[in-house]
């Protein structure tokens, strides 16, 4: 199993967890804003960087 699928993996599981422990809509702004604010909190050249890499990957 490569490193991406261990992480969304183990993303998938949390996300479950905090479905069972929390309403519906507090684990939906968790889940969504924890990659929002992670992204905001880069600078503006590793988002280019990042896109560039995401876009190339994705053209395979």
């Amino acid at each position: 199993m490569s490193r991406n699928a261990k992480i969304a993996a183990g993303g998938v599981a949390v996300g479950l967890l905090l479905l069972i422990w929390l309403p519906w809509w507090a684990a939906l702004l968790i889940v969504l804003g924890v990659p929002a604010a992670a992204y905001l909190t880069l600078d503006p050249s590793q988002r280019r960087r990042l896109r560039r890499v995401t876009r190339k990957e994705l053209g395979r």
